[in-house]
């Protein structure tokens, strides 16, 4: 009867803690591979949070007019240790982004590479996600 009791226990454990795997969404569920975006603009704002960090920036359209993008980027704690700072990306930095608008096509995307101003590139993405071109 212990033993039973035990077993319970732990795959209650298991399963409160699978729980949030799960619910970590992947690439597919929100972006579009078929929809890959370059754009160029001067940050606005970088929102260092978890899951992921998010990078707005404003891109200038041909009639002028500029759209405020969000660029989701990898966790915070994965960006530093690809060598992103939070002193990487100051507002009013002009950067390149590399990667895929959202599905609702909105102006959101999931940003693969960002090249910045002295020509560094640094990858983006979350890894394990399906996106294309994701590094290991």
């Amino acid at each position: 009867m212990r033993k039973l009791k035990l077993a319970g226990v732990i795959a209650a454990v298991l399963s409160a803690v699978s729980v949030p795997l799960w619910s970590h969404h992947a690439f597919a569920a929100e972006f579009d591979a078929k929809k890959p975006v370059k754009l160029q603009g001067k940050v606005t704002r970088v929102k260092w949070i978890n899951p992921h960090a998010w990078i707005h920036i404003d891109v200038k359209n041909a009639d002028g007019t500029s759209t405020e993008w969000m660029i989701e980027a990898g966790t915070p704690n994965t960006l530093f240790r690809r060598g992103f700072t939070k002193d990487s990306l100051a507002v009013g930095t002009e950067i390149v982004v590399d990667g895929y608008q959202a599905k609702d096509a909105s102006f959101r995307a999931n940003g693969r590479d960002i090249t910045l101003p002295d020509g560094r590139k640094l990858f983006l993405g979350s890894e394990n996600t399906g996106a294309p071109g994701e590094q290991k």
